[in-house]
């Protein structure tokens, strides 16, 4: 989460003249609730399966750029599916970006109550230590693996696009 992919994934769409989609729009338009409504409603456990669901769906689309929620691939069943329908590119970004990007977000369920109460960074930092170290092996798993980073010296959405482009097209 927060890691540029619906920032990068329309771009690259553009680019070789895709489709883009973003599986939790696609979701919070199909309920009309937010992410954080739905997580409030029916928890995280049931997200998870409309989001199974809806990753399905959308996958047997043509020529198409999905962009995942941060624990999508956090299924097996997921990530088999992902692995078996077309690439996965990771967007890896520092846990300090991660904690800057999140501390003021109130529409990332996971880290909602830290911003509402206002808890200091230490909180955020070790909630996306535990989250990351959680997520890491699936993560890892990705066909292509860009730092994307923004607060890296030279590093532009332009150049990151252009980067996965290229590690693409070598697959």
């Amino acid at each position: 989460m927060t890691s540029g992919k619906s920032t990068i994934g329309p771009i690259l769409a553009n680019v070789i003249g895709w489709s883009f989609c973003d599986l939790d729009k696609v979701i919070e338009n199909s309920y009309n609730k937010t992410i954080v409504e739905l997580f409030e409603i029916y928890g995280e456990a049931h997200f998870r399966t409309l989001e199974a669901k809806f990753l399905r769906e959308v996958s047997a689309q043509d020529n198409i750029i999905i962009s995942l929620g941060g624990g999508t691939i956090v299924n097996d069943e997921n990530l088999k599916f992902i692995k078996n329908s077309g690439k996965l590119v990771y967007l890896k970004v520092s846990e300090e970006t991660l904690r800057r990007r999140l501390k003021n977000k109130t529409d990332r369920p996971l880290f909602r109550d830290l911003v509402l109460a206002e808890k200091p960074d230490e909180e955020f930092a070790s909630r996306i230590n535990n989250l990351l170290i959680s997520r890491s092996p699936y993560y890892e798993q990705a066909d292509i693996v860009v730092e994307s980073d923004k607060n890296k010296v030279g590093v532009t959405i332009d150049i990151l696009a252009n980067k996965i482009l290229g590690m693409l097209n070598e697959n």
